[in-house]
């Protein structure tokens, strides 16, 4: 794919502290491309105490907007003209749009991961019992739309158990979810599967390259009842989900969030149906490459 860029190119971007490992410029760009639109999106590497100034330059050169992602998506907000309910609700942004001179701060995350349930797995959270696994911005964007989207009580279980139990809290004071921390051991998993129907695996425990690890959990109380999805989208099925499948349970990868979460952000920045098949298979290229 080539991209020809010109003195009207339109351009959108990635902010990160890594962004070489990234699949989003890939995906964005064949996106673009197929649709014929004079739009490019590049990688800027942007170290932390940098982010206020790369965030001025979004309006100093007229950038159309810029998607945002680790270690950036809570420390960019203050640098922000406005923020919309969701991207307040989980207090991170990972997708700003450029409007005249404003920045309005998007999360996309979750809308991008209940997308991801209804297309990729047939699945609606309305009245189900969820348990998420680890508490941290991952987990936060999950967790505000699964409680948005209906879901009766999420179960949040991590390492420290002092982030799980505040982020139940705040769930519990500003959704209609009703929300809980449980230690992390097995015992206390197991007796919460009964119950559950959804589990999300939110932590990097199985990421590239430590592709062989897997987070401690009770695969043996696991069955054709549950859903499991994890986050994590290279590998696109981890030991985690491997084992989940081994015990009978349906599994989903991390790759159709990455999806979703992009086409909306593709959507916001050109007002545009995201062709989801082609960013799709831009996706897949990236992970036959790597």
């Amino acid at each position: 794919m080539q991209v020809k860029i010109k003195g009207t190119t339109k351009i959108c971007g990635l902010f990160g502290y890594p962004v070489e490992h990234s699949f989003s410029p890939a995906m964005q760009n064949a996106a673009f491309s197929s649709l014929l639109l004079d739009f490019v999106y590049v990688p800027f590497t942007v170290a932390p105490g940098d982010l206020a100034q790369a965030v001025r330059a979004v309006r100093a050169l007229n950038l159309v907007g810029v998607n945002v992602t680790v270690p950036h998506k809570e420390k960019v907000l203050p640098f922000l003209d406005e923020l919309t309910p969701e991207a307040q609700l989980t207090g991170a942004v990972n997708t700003i749009v450029h409007i005249e001179g404003r920045l309005v701060g998007h999360n996309t995350d979750g809308a991008g991961f209940l997308r991801a349930l209804r297309e990729e797995a047939g699945f609606s959270p309305a009245g189900k019992n969820v348990l998420v696994l680890g508490a941290g911005g991952a987990a936060r964007a999950v967790a505000v739309a699964l409680a948005g989207a209906g879901a009766q009580e999420i179960s949040i279980a991590n390492r420290t158990a002092q982030r799980a139990q505040e982020l139940a809290r705040e769930l519990n004071e500003r959704t209609p979810a009703k929300a809980r921390a449980i230690f992390w051991s097995a015992r206390h998993l197991g007796e919460v599967l009964g119950n559950v129907q959804l589990i999300v695996q939110t932590t990097p425990v199985g990421m590239t390259p430590g592709r062989e690890q897997c987070p401690s959990f009770p695969f043996h109380c696991l069955g054709r009842e549950h859903l499991v999805c994890d986050l994590i989208y290279n590998p696109p099925m981890t030991k985690f989900l491997e084992r989940a499948r081994e015990a009978g349970a349906a599994v989903s990868s991390g790759l159709g969030m990455l999806l979703h979460q992009g086409a909306l952000a593709f959507e916001l920045w050109t007002g545009k149906n995201a062709p989801l098949e082609v960013m799709r298979r831009a996706l897949l290229e990236q992970l036959q490459e790597r």
